[in-house]
């Protein structure tokens, strides 16, 4: 690792633009169809690309992570997001349709076994899916580690963060009245799906500037006004995945059966001052996870595009495709 990983450096890592070279709608089940395409080497390494959220997108700047002449990359937007369509739809999605959606993705693609590459939302469902086909995956390269807790909701939603971050929180808090601020993620809920597009949209920038004020470490605490229609999506998606404890059985579900991938080998890129995410989550899955090598980042937050986090990335997979 750089003794200091600096911006300079980290653009230096990633690999330049590329285009797709196959772009498809894919119908599922439920009445969703799902944006898919793959860049890259059509007969390399296949590599699934698995966004935040849930309700994040997938981005072109997602593909500069890959050598383009080494890795099949296969990007999608989630259902409900994205060029996904019904957007903003909460109807037949869940963890488990989304489990489903990536086999299927899978096998319509013709591919064995892939490389999971996610972070945040992105990494619990890459957890999920490995657990769920762990012949499918041959590795997981995880960042800002995200397990589905009830102590990370509270830790975000509950004044946690705020302690560190009180200009943003209050914001965020403040758009909620008094008598209903011990469960911030239900007063949400009710204006998110209140039926009016006009609330629904109002409160959907507030709860996606709240996250995103917190994304960098370099932040200034100021999470900008995201646009509309993705704002909604955005914040309906994660909001309704929150409110059922992201479909899991119980409580720590990941780490209960983490034992499901104790041979996948992998990398966890974790920033130390990650706000969203906190360290300890992607510590607890290290330890629980023999062949998953834990990476640190100093100086580094929750973001995708932290410098530090960005050439770590790129050179995990680097080292993947050497073996």
């Amino acid at each position: 690792m750089d003794k200091f990983p600096g911006q300079k450096r980290a653009v230096q890592y990633l690999y330049p633009p590329i285009d797709p070279f196959d772009q498809r709608m894919l119908e599922v089940d439920g009445g969703h169809t799902l944006y898919v395409e793959q860049s890259g080497n059509p007969q390399g390494r296949p590599v699934i690309v698995l966004h935040g959220g849930p309700g994040g997108g997938c981005s072109p700047a997602m593909r500069r992570y890959f050598d383009p002449n080494v890795y099949r990359m296969v990007l999608f937007d989630q259902r409900g997001c994205g060029r996904s369509r019904p957007h903003a739809s909460v109807t037949n999605n869940t963890t488990w349709h989304l489990v489903a959606d990536i086999e299927a993705i899978r096998e319509t693609l013709g591919i064995d076994r892939a490389v999971l590459f996610g972070g945040s939302w992105g990494a619990t469902l890459a957890l999920i899916y490995a657990i769920r086909f762990p012949e499918r995956v041959s590795h997981l390269v995880l960042r800002g580690v995200f397990l589905m807790t009830r102590a990370e909701l509270d830790w975000f939603y509950a004044g946690g963060a705020g302690q560190f971050w009180p200009e943003p929180w209050a914001r965020f808090r403040d758009m909620i009245p008094e008598d209903e601020r011990r469960d911030l993620i239900a007063a949400y809920h009710r204006r998110l799906f209140s039926g009016d597009l006009r609330i629904e949209t109002n409160f959907a920038r507030a709860w996606s500037a709240w996250e995103n004020a917190l994304a960098s470490v370099y932040s200034s605490g100021q999470g900008g006004e995201a646009p509309g229609d993705y704002a909604r999506a955005f914040a309906r998606l994660e909001n309704h995945y929150f409110t059922n404890a992201g479909f899991l059985d119980e409580d720590g579900w990941i780490l209960k059966n983490a034992g499901a991938i104790a041979q996948i080998p992998g990398v966890i890129v974790q920033g130390r001052y990650d706000m969203i995410c906190p360290p300890r989550r992607a510590w607890e899955l290290a330890r629980a996870w023999p062949s998953g090598d834990l990476r640190m980042i100093r100086n580094a937050g929750h973001a995708l595009s932290e410098p530090g986090i960005s050439a770590e990335l790129v050179r995990a997979m680097d080292q993947i495709a050497e073996e």
